[in-house]
Formats: structure tokens, C-alpha cells, sequence
């Protein structure tokens, strides 16, 4: 896939309006750090820079690390194993990353929305599941 039209550097430096930051900019940003860095890297300056966000307008109960990175992990995989030329033909390839509770298929909501999944990555406690299961559902 091509890089994702969207100001990565507006991004890091907060230059962008957090009320107004929805699902479907969270999905872009975390598209054009994968492509500008490694996933690792990607992860950390992604997570970096959601949570200042949310700090910013007093709302870090807002950023939750396994949420950031299971999306990470998700949309690294999706775009690893795809032939789509831009983001629009990608989004058509997985419409399931447009809804906010895709996760779900691979954790619980008491898992996702614990405090510990707030402030460290957890694990999925559902089995079994891959993201091309997740896919037909």
C-alpha cells in the first residue's frame, strides 16, 4: 500500500485539534507512522503522541496502551498482507477497521477496558481468532 495522505508532522507536534481527532484520523495516523517507521518505533512515538494528546485536554483516562497497540499490531498485519494501491482501496479491503469495537474479536470488553489494559499492553484472552476470521464476521 502507498503512504497514507496525512500530516504525520502536524501529528507529533499536537498541532492537531484532539476534539475533532476521530476513529478514522487515529486509523491514518497509525497508517503513515508504520510507513515512516519501523513497527516498534511506530508503536512507541504513536503511543507517545495519542497519550500527550489526550493529556493535553485533560483526558488520559482516554489513552489505553492495549487498545494503541492491538490497533497497531492489526493494521500492520492488514497492510503486510495487502495488494491495495492507496488508503481508500485498503479501508474498502477492511472495513472492519472502521468500527471501533473490531478488537473485540479478539478481547473481551472487561479485558480491553480494564485499568491495567489502560497503562500496559495485555495480551487477547479470546482464542483462536485470527484477522481473516475477523474479517467474515
Amino acid at each position: 500500500m502507498s503512504e497514507v495522505e496525512f500530516d504525520l508532522a502536524k501529528f507529533e507536534r499536537l498541532q492537531v485539534e484532539p476534539a475533532a481527532f476521530g476513529h478514522i484520523d487515529h486509523l491514518k495516523a497509525a497508517c503513515a507512522m508504520l510507513s515512516k517507521y519501523d513497527f516498534a518505533e511506530a508503536c512507541a512515538r504513536y503511543s507517545a503522541t495519542i497519550k500527550s494528546m489526550a493529556e493535553s485536554v485533560s483526558a488520559l483516562n482516554k489513552f489505553n496502551a492495549t487498545i494503541t497497540i492491538a490497533f497497531m499490531s492489526l493494521l500492520a498485519e492488514r497492510r503486510t498482507h495487502s495488494n491495495d494501491a492507496d488508503w481508500d482501496a485498503f479501508i474498502a479491503s477492511n472495513p472492519d477497521l472502521l468500527e471501533r469495537d473490531v478488537l473485540e474479536n479478539w478481547y473481551s470488553k472487561d479485558r480491553l477496558c480494564s485499568d491495567i489494559a489502560r497503562t500496559q499492553f495485555l495480551l487477547p484472552d479470546k482464542v483462536g481468532r485470527t484477522h481473516h476470521d475477523a474479517r467474515a464476521v
